[in-house]
């Protein structure tokens, strides 16, 4: 099973989906992982998943490097403030925003019109 999950994670992340909401779901809900262990498994995951996908879109020149040497200081910047945050927050409080955030997407997904 958790080659399946591992599979469909990386599948869902490559095709931008966000694999993590997968992977962090079955880690919390199906292996009772805390929240925050489930998070840090998820960013290990991620790293690979990542690498790939910018080989295979920057062969497809689909990245915009300006663009990106700029963004990456405040996404530095985002991974202190948010693993500060993460530790600070109550495990339960934190599962709670992330079904919050799981909802709002859904919702917005099922609702959002294509341009």
């Amino acid at each position: 099973m958790n080659i399946i999950i591992g599979v469909l994670s990386g599948i869902a992340a490559s095709m931008g989906f966000g694999g993590g909401f997968v992977l962090i779901i079955y880690l919390t809900v199906f292996l009772n992982v805390d929240q925050i262990t489930a998070q840090g498994v998820n960013l290990l995951f991620f790293l690979p998943v990542a690498l790939v996908s910018l080989i295979i879109h920057q062969k497809n020149r689909l990245i915009r490097w300006k663009l990106l040497l700029k963004l990456i200081p405040g996404g530095i910047l985002g991974i202190f403030l948010g693993a500060f945050a993460a530790s600070a927050i109550d495990v339960g409080f934190l599962q709670k925003l992330f079904a919050g955030l799981l909802v709002f997407v859904g919702f917005k997904e099922l609702f959002h019109k294509k341009a």
